[in-house]
């Protein structure tokens, strides 16, 4: 890449995560010819994110909002993040995050991989771009 590469968060697919949330891809492609992928994610109140874990690790920001956040099966240590804050959640933990409150949680995630790969704690699927499945 020779050339600075802009992209415009409002030309980005917004990519449904379930009723209440969406994804947009900013850098990366499902050919997955960057080292990195990021995406803004905006998810309304009541969200909440399966367990699930990657092979690589995994940075949330949080832009806008409340979330917590825990690894599985240490719910009693959730951690509270607030605009501003970062987590970094290694390669292989289950995890999760919740939106708390009533405000619009916006974060930015990168995953250290040149393509999204999630397991499912509840074995749900995912289509060939790491994108869970949700039935209809």
């Amino acid at each position: 890449m020779d050339d600075l590469k802009v992209v415009r968060l409002d030309e980005t697919e917004a990519v449904k995560f379930g009723p209440d949330a969406v994804y947009q891809l900013i850098l990366g492609d499902d050919e997955g010819t960057t080292p990195i992928r990021t995406g803004i994610q905006t998810s309304q109140p009541g969200y909440a994110a399966p367990v699930h874990s990657h092979p690589y690790m995994e940075v949330l920001h949080i832009l806008d909002g409340v979330a917590e956040a825990w690894v599985d099966g240490q719910e009693d240590r959730k951690v509270t993040l607030r605009r501003g804050d970062t987590v970094a959640i290694p390669a292989g933990v289950p995890h999760s995050f919740r939106v708390v409150g009533d405000e619009v949680l916006r974060l930015l995630g990168t995953h250290t991989s040149p393509k999204r790969i999630v397991s499912y704690k509840d074995g749900a699927q995912s289509d060939g771009r790491g994108y869970r499945i949700y039935e209809s």
